[in-house]
């Protein structure tokens, strides 16, 4: 029950940061001095889409049913990254510090959890986080944290990811 709580809530993270990034790039792609952001959005949306192919399988292995609010999460993240980049580059990076602060304690506490259990994943787990934790201090070097409103808008965006990976655990 609990490693079906775990791929489910995983994946569920995985398919919204995809589509925050897609939202983000819906925006700033192709948008004049916008090549930088344009290409680590890409970079990073990449290795999201990675992460969440690896989840897709878990799930199918373990015949886990992903969460059923998948559809709402896609939207929803794409409106926040499109949302989010409509606000300018540093909006857009405040959005990936908070979402990767949220998600480095998330699979933190994971970790710990299946240390014992199923060493494997949880080592899987950690080699994620490293790539969260690598988008977040790429986010806080390019400005996050400079962001106009940057404060009220991070507590938003963190307050809504621990709603939604409460909810994605059963649901």
């Amino acid at each position: 029950m609990r490693l079906a709580q775990i791929l489910r809530v995983d994946h569920a993270g995985e398919l919204a940061a995809v589509h925050i990034y897609r939202g983000q790039r819906a925006v700033l792609d192709g948008a004049a001095g916008r090549a930088t952001i344009a290409a680590q959005l890409g970079r990073m949306e990449a290795q999201e889409a990675r992460h969440l192919t690896r989840f897709e399988t878990l799930l199918n292995e373990t015949r886990t049913r992903p969460t059923l609010l998948a559809p709402v999460w896609r939207a929803a993240a794409f409106a926040l990254g499109a949302g989010t980049a409509l606000l300018g580059e540093r909006a857009a990076h405040a959005c990936t510090d908070a979402v990767e602060s949220v998600i480095e304690d998330h699979y933190a506490g994971q970790i710990a959890e299946l240390e014992d259990q199923d060493p494997a994943l949880a080592a899987e787990l950690s080699g994620f986080r490293d790539d969260e934790l690598a988008h977040q201090h790429e986010a806080i070097e390019a400005g996050a944290r400079e962001a106009p409103g940057g404060a009220l808008l991070s507590a938003v965006i963190r307050a809504g990811c621990r709603v939604a990976i409460k909810i994605s655990e059963r649901l």
